[in-house]
């Protein structure tokens, strides 16, 4: 018997005063059988970040064709894919290949070595943009993790604060690689 996956709702507050962007999101998220707490958040954050018009989740981990979040526009076209974790190499000039830019964001402690492996094969794909979350900000940011859950996410000056009523986490992306 297949497992199905786990619904999580989530009330997503944006204050982003960087891109002078201010929104309530009701998100309903499936968390596929293999996903963890700490990768669904990782998620989360990269919608908060990036949200817009035309931002949504896709099926992810169940469509290999899909990244975890993606931007599109009225025609259709994909104009940010965002994978989360370690892609392979083929995965990544595909993605941009397809997409205006490409957004991976890395958040474990094996980040480093995944990128020294294959940073050299990827240097001319400048649409492409690879940030690394801390290990412990992405396992603090798991235990947050209730099937409904109120979030709020302030980006002021480059500073990143993710909240619920149990804890306020600052979180920093360090840039492994800019897009141009």
């Amino acid at each position: 018997m297949a497992l199905k996956a786990t619904i999580y709702k989530i009330d997503l507050q944006i204050a982003d005063m960087d891109r002078q962007y201010y929104a309530d999101h009701t998100l309903t998220i499936a968390r596929h059988p293999s996903e963890n707490d700490e990768r669904m958040m990782v998620r989360v954050l990269m919608y908060a970040l990036h949200a817009q018009e035309g931002i949504a989740f896709t099926r992810g981990l169940s469509e290999v064709g899909e990244p975890d979040v993606w931007v599109r526009d009225l025609t259709g076209e994909i104009k940010l894919w965002i994978d989360v974790g370690q892609p392979d190499e083929s995965r990544l000039r595909k993605a941009c290949g397809r997409a205006d830019q490409v957004e991976v964001a890395c958040y474990s402690s094996s980040c480093e070595i995944w990128w020294k492996q294959i940073a050299s094969k990827l240097g001319r794909l400048n649409n492409l943009s690879v940030k690394q979350l801390r290990a412990d900000t992405s396992r603090t940011l798991a235990s947050l993790v209730e099937r409904s859950m109120q979030v709020q996410c302030m980006v002021q000056e480059g500073e990143i604060w993710i909240s619920t009523d149990k804890m306020r986490i600052p979180v920093e992306l360090k840039r492994l690689k800019s897009s141009f």
